[in-house]
């Protein structure tokens, strides 16, 4: 009985594999399951389709570049381990959907828009092109992402019941099952004073599932290949998501910081021998000078 329930199990598990496998090369337009969470769209100050946990501001409060360090080791391992290529157009997503900043471009696109006056300048655009001078938006902030990456693996389960007669297949599953973790960093500085106004730290994990990774165990004496598994561009862009939510709540409450005497003027750590404010408190006071002796009376 329990070698017949499962051959019915494995059949019906091959059953839908063929169905899958027949549909294969259909291309699905839209297809939900191959969304990120960041998703939907952006035009102005208004956002359709944008993910219900996102962040939304009823104000802008300022234009917003984002930045992106592409010499750091975690965009190298972006690129080269995972595939992925540029965190900024999702960033750029997320920032117009929320309207908390307006985003102005400072990527490749900008040398587009250097090319195109330049061929102002030199005579090669039609009369009214209106590419003049003073027409380039400021960047009042800087937004620079930064990933940092884990991943966990959960064999136990299927390693558990691998030992178990007839459930071997089971074990097959379970032991296919990984974890993956995905923590990202976003900071916002001030362009014209370079002072940093907000920072935030954001999570996400997925679960991979790694379908006939392993045998079907003691009961089976065999095993089925291939697997399928997560993007882990899904779980970086849930993390993104979830740090830029948390920066906006930072800016929402946000207090200037400051310091004694101004900003750049030397802070109230003082230094011996130093020349700031906080450095000359620290030298004694110098002694008092004695009072001077009066002069002799003249002798007649």
């Amino acid at each position: 009985m329990k070698k017949y329930l499962f051959v019915v199990m494995v059949c019906g598990i091959l059953a839908m594999l063929v169905s899958a496998c027949a549909n294969m090369n259909a291309i699905q337009v839209g297809s939900d399951s191959a969304r990120t969470p960041v998703t939907g769209s952006a035009g102005g100050s208004t956002s359709q389709g944008a993910m219900t946990q996102l962040q939304h501001c009823d104000q802008s409060l300022g234009t917003l570049a984002v930045i992106e360090d592409q010499t750091s080791p975690w965009y190298y391992q972006l690129t080269r381990e995972y595939h992925l290529t540029s965190t900024v157009p999702l960033i750029r997503l997320l920032v117009q959907q929320s309207n908390c900043f307006v985003v102005v471009e400072r990527g490749r696109g900008f040398g587009e828009m250097q090319t195109e006056r330049a061929l102002n300048q030199a005579g090669e655009l039609r009369q009214g092109s209106n590419f003049g001078q003073g027409q380039v938006v400021a960047a009042d902030y800087a937004m620079n992402p930064m990933i940092t990456f884990s991943q966990k693996d959960t064999q136990g389960l299927g390693t558990a019941l691998g030992f178990i007669p007839y459930v071997g297949a089971f074990g097959a599953l379970a032991g296919g099952l990984r974890t993956n973790e995905a923590s990202t960093t976003l900071t916002l500085v001030d362009n014209r004073s370079g002072v940093q106004l907000a920072a935030a730290e954001g999570a996400a994990s997925n679960m991979d599932f790694n379908l006939f990774g392993g045998g079907f165990g003691s009961g089976a004496g065999g095993g089925l290949g291939g697997y399928t598994n997560t993007p882990q561009g899904k779980v970086i862009a849930g993390a993104f998501a979830d740090a830029y939510n948390r920066l906006v709540a930072a800016v929402r409450n946000y207090k200037a910081q400051e310091v004694k005497g101004g900003l750049g003027t030397g802070g109230g750590l003082g230094v011996q021998g130093g020349t700031t404010p906080a450095s000359k408190a620290l030298e004694p006071a110098p002694a008092a000078k004695p009072a001077p002796k009066p002069a002799p009376k003249p002798s007649y």
